[in-house]
């Protein structure tokens, strides 16, 4: 359920850039954690090369309250 307040909360902010640290590395992708707000998405584009631990500037490119889902770009 957080993840899908999170998504709402956000919404209105897709475009604005966010600091975040990786969090995950996956097949599946890669996962980054903002702190204000706190949330968690999937880093989209700009994955190469990254970490976990790692500190970046990603951009909210897109958010879904119903699945609960963030996509960032670095």
């Amino acid at each position: 359920m957080s993840k899908r307040i999170a998504a709402v909360a956000l919404q209105r902010r897709i475009g604005e850039t966010f600091a975040a640290v990786v969090t995950g590395v996956t097949p599946k992708g890669t996962f980054v954690r903002i702190s204000g707000p706190p949330a968690e998405g999937l880093l989209v584009r700009g994955q190469q090369g990254v970490d976990v631990g790692d500190q970046l500037q990603v951009k909210l490119m897109s958010t879904d309250p119903r699945r609960g889902y963030l996509d960032f770009a670095r």
